[in-house]
C-alpha cells in the first residue's frame, strides 16, 4: 500500500506504476501526475489516430450525399437548356424537378428496411448503384418520358443511400464529436450543390443539345469514390450488435472510442438498447412498423420531434430557392443565362461556407441555440426577399435588386448554419436502436414529400400569388418553426445515443417539462 500513497508531509516521491513501465510522480492529492517518457506521446498518437479514423469514416460515408447535392445544383441550370432542347412545358418542368423528392421517399422507406437487413454501408452502396443507372439514363435521354425514367431511378437511389448516411455516422461517432461528424452529410450536400453550379457555368457554352447532358453525366463520378469508400469504412457497431456479432462490434468500438473500459461500457449500453441483441430480433420487422404507427408516449414525442423538424426544413422553401434561384435572380434584374448561372455560384458558396461554421459550433453551442439562430434569421431574410421582390414588381428599383440577392443568400446562410445539418443530426440521435433506421427513414420520407410539394408547386403558386407572395408564405412557415423548436425540441449535446433515449423516456417531470440532463446521466449509470 505504501507504494501508491503519498507521505504525510505531502512530499512527492517516485513510484512505479505496474500498468505503465515508466516513472511517474504522486502529487499531494494522491493521484498520478502526467507520466514521463514515451507513454504520453504514444497515448496522444493513439487518440489522434482514433479521431482521424472516425473523421475519415464520416467523410467517406458522406460522399453519398454529394449525389443529392449535385443533382439539386445541376438541375437548376440544366433545366434551362432541357426546356430549350426538348421543348418541354412548364408543368413538365415542375414535375421533372419536383418528382425527385417524391420518388426518393420510397427509396428512403426501402433504405431503412434494407439497412436493417444487409447493413448500413452496403445500403449506401446499393443507393449509389441505382443513382448511377438513373443518371446514365437521363444523360442519353431524347424525350421527356426517357428523362422521367432516369429521374425516377436517381430519386430512388438518393433515397436508399442518403437516408442511412447520417444514421451510420451517428452510430460510429463518439458522443463528444457526434454532432459535428453527423453534420458532414449536409456539408457534402452543399459541396455537391456548389459543384453542380460550377458544372452548369463551365459547360453552358456548349451547344444546347450537348451541354445539359454533360452537366448531368459528370454526376456519375462521385459514385466511383463511394465504391472505394466501402472498402475502407467499417460496419456500424450498433448494427453488428443487432446481428449478435458482438466481437466485431467491439473491434470497431476499439478503433473509434478508446480504452477497454470505455469500449466495454459503451458496448453494454448498446446491447441493453438492442434488447441484448435477441429480444428485438425475435419481435420481428412487422412489430417495428406497428410500434411506429401506434407509438408509446416517448416514441410519439421522438417522432413528432424528428418528423416535425424534417418537414419544417423543407416548408421554409430553401429547396425552391436553390432549384429556382435563376428565376428569382431574373426577377431581381439579372440578365443572360451565363450571368444567372454565375450568380447561383454565390448561392452555393454561401451554403457551403455556413454549413462549415455549423460543424464547428454544433458541439460547442449545442443543437437548440443554433436552431434558434437559424430559424429566426431565415424568417427575417425570407420576409426581406418578399419585400424586395414586391418593390421590383411595383417598379421601385433602387437597392431592391441587391436586397433580393443578399436576402436569398442570407436565407441560405442561416439555413445552412442551423436547421439544415441539425435536422439530420437530431433525427439520427433521438430514436432507440431498434427503431432508428426505419424511424429516420420515415422522417426522411416526410422531408422528401414536403420538398416535392414545394418544388412541384413553386412556379404555379408564384404565378398565382406572385414570387414575393410565395416568399411571405415561406417566412410564415419559418416563424412557426421557431415556436416548434421552443416547445418540442430538447438539447442533446454531449450525450450518448443511449442517454438521449432515456431523456425522451423520462420526458415529463412532475410539471410536464423536460427532466434535467444530469438526472438522465444518473439514471443511465444506475
Amino acid at each position: 500500500m505504501g507504494t501508491v500513497g503519498a507521505e504525510d508531509d505531502g512530499s512527492a516521491r517516485p513510484v512505479r506504476n505496474k500498468n505503465r513501465a515508466v516513472v511517474s510522480e504522486v502529487n499531494d492529492d494522491g493521484f498520478d501526475d502526467e507520466p514521463t517518457g514515451y507513454q504520453q506521446p504514444l497515448e496522444i498518437r493513439r487518440k489522434s489516430n482514433r479521431r482521424f479514423y472516425v473523421f475519415a469514416c464520416a467523410v467517406l460515408a458522406s460522399l453519398n450525399t454529394v449525389l443529392l447535392g449535385y443533382d439539386v445544383g445541376v438541375m437548376s441550370g440544366a433545366i434551362i437548356f432541357i426546356q430549350e432542347d426538348l421543348k418541354i412545358t412548364e408543368v413538365q418542368t415542375e414535375v421533372l424537378v419536383g418528382c425527385l423528392s417524391v420518388v426518393s421517399l420510397f427509396g428512403s422507406l426501402a433504405g431503412g428496411r434494407t439497412s436493417d437487413m444487409i447493413g448500413r454501408k452496403w445500403t449506401m452502396a446499393l443507393g449509389a448503384i441505382v443513382f448511377q443507372v438513373g443518371i446514365a439514363a437521363m444523360t442519353f435521354a431524347y424525350s421527356f418520358q426517357a428523362l422521367m425514367i432516369g429521374r425516377l431511378l436517381t430519386g430512388v437511389g438518393i433515397g436508399i443511400g442518403g437516408v442511412i448516411t447520417s444514421v451510420y455516422i451517428a452510430e460510429i461517432s463518439p458522443s463528444i464529436s457526434r454532432g459535428s461528424l453527423t453534420s458532414f452529410p449536409e456539408i457534402f450536400v452543399n459541396i455537391g450543390i456548389l459543384l453542380g453550379y460550377v458544372s452548369n457555368y463551365a459547360f453552358s457554352g456548349l451547344s444546347v443539345h450537348i451541354n445539359w447532358r454533360v452537366m448531368l453525366g459528370v454526376g456519375m463520378l462521385p459514385s466511383a469514390l463511394i465504391g472505394f469508400a466501402l472498402f475502407v469504412i467499417p460496419e456500424s457497431p450498433r448494427w453488428l450488435v443487432m446481428q449478435n456479432r458482438v466481437d466485431e462490434a467491439r473491434s470497431v468500438l476499439f478503433k473509434t472510442n478508446g480504452d477497454e473500459s470505455e469500449v466495454e461500457e459503451r458496448l453494454a449500453e448498446i446491447q441493453l438498447a438492442a434488447g441484448a441483441g435477441n429480444n428485438a430480433q425475435k419481435q420481428g420487422e412487422k412489430a417495428v412498423w406497428r410500434e411506429l404507427l401506434s407509438p408509446s408516449p416517448s416514441l410519439r414525442w421522438m417522432l413528432i420531434t424528428g418528423i416535425g423538424l424534417q418537414c419544417f426544413q423543407q416548408l421554409t422553401g430553401t429547396d425552391a430557392a436553390v432549384y429556382y434561384s435563376p428565376e428569382i435572380f431574373k426577377d431581381a434584374g439579372i440578365k443572360g443565362n451565363s450571368n444567372l448561372l454565375a450568380a447561383t455560384i454565390a448561392v452555393g458558396v454561401t451554403k457551403t461556407s455556413f454549413v462549415l461554421v455549423a460543424t464547428f459550433l454544433i458541439d460547442k453551442l449545442g443543437r437548440k441555440p443554433l436552431l434558434y439562430i437559424s430559424t429566426i434569421g431565415m424568417t427575417v431574410c425570407l420576409f426581406s426577399v418578399g419585400v424586395s421582390l414586391s418593390l421590383l414588381k411595383e417598379g421601385v428599383v433602387g437597392a431592391a435588386p441587391a436586397l433580393a440577392i443578399i436576402s436569398v443568400c442570407g436565407t441560405l446562410a442561416f439555413f445552412s448554419v442551423g436547421i439544415a445539418p441539425i435536422c439530420w443530426v437530431l433525427t439520427s440521435e433521438i430514436f432507440p436502436l431498434r427503431y432508428r433506421a426505419q424511424a429516420v427513414a420515415l422522417g426522411a420520407a416526410a422531408n422528401r414529400v414536403c420538398s416535392g410539394l414545394v418544388g412541384m408547386s413553386f412556379l404555379s403558386v408564384s404565378h398565382t400569388i406572385t414570387v414575393a407572395g410565395t416568399f411571405f408564405v415561406f417566412a410564415a412557415m419559418s416563424a412557426l418553426s421557431v415556436a416548434f423548436i421552443h416547445l418540442v425540441v430538447p438539447e442533446t449535446k454531449g450525450k450518448s445515443l443511449e442517454q438521449i433515449e432515456s431523456l425522451f423516456q423520462d420526458h415529463y417531470s412532475g410539471k410536464g417539462g423536460y427532466v434535467k440532463i444530469e438526472d438522465v446521466e444518473d439514471h443511465v449509470h444506475e
